[in-house]
C-alpha cells in the first residue's frame, strides 16, 4: 500500500470512530432525559408508559395518607389531580397546597415515586410548576365569563 492509502484508511478510520462516539454519546443522553409533565399532560396521555418522568404541581388538599413510610398524596395544577404513591422519607418543606417535582413512572394508573422535591424557601415555585400552572388557569378563565 502506498502512504497515500495508508492515510486515507487512517481518516475513515478517525471519521468512523468519531462518528461512532458521537452516536453513543447521544444515545446515552437521550436515555436519561427526564421529561416534565403537568397533571393535565398526564391525563391527555402526553406522559411516556413505562419510562421515568417528571410530575410537578401543588400537593391537594386534604389529600396526604401517611403509613410509616409510605405516602400517598395527589398532585394537582388546578385542572385535574393526579394520584401519587411514594416510599421513603419526604423533604422537611412537604406539605398540602406546596408546590413540588416527583420524579418516578405510571403503574396502573397511579404514579409511583422515587424522588420528591419541594420549594426551598417561601418565594421559589420551580419554573415547570409555575408554567404548568399558569396554563391551567388561563384555560379555565374564559370558561369563567361564559357563566
Amino acid at each position: 500500500m502506498t502512504k497515500r492509502q495508508n492515510r486515507m484508511i487512517l481518516v475513515t478510520m478517525l471519521v468512523a470512530g468519531v462518528g461512532l462516539a458521537g452516536y453513543f454519546g447521544l444515545k446515552a443522553f437521550n436515555e436519561n432525559l427526564l421529561y416534565f409533565f403537568s397533571p393535565t399532560d398526564v391525563v391527555e396521555g402526553k406522559a411516556p408508559t413505562g419510562k421515568s418522568f417528571r410530575l410537578g404541581g401543588l400537593v391537594g388538599m386534604d389529600s396526604v395518607k401517611r403509613d410509616g413510610i409510605k405516602v400517598s398524596f395527589d398532585v394537582t395544577d388546578n385542572k385535574n389531580t393526579f394520584k401519587v404513591k411514594y416510599k421513603g422519607i419526604l423533604p422537611d418543606l412537604f406539605r398540602e397546597g406546596q408546590g413540588i417535582i416527583t420524579t418516578g413512572s405510571l403503574v396502573n394508573g397511579t404514579f409511583i415515586a422515587t424522588e420528591v422535591l419541594a420549594k426551598h424557601d417561601e418565594n421559589y415555585m420551580p419554573p415547570e410548576v409555575a408554567d404548568a400552572l399558569s396554563k391551567a388557569q388561563a384555560i379555565k378563565k374564559p370558561a369563567r365569563y361564559n357563566e
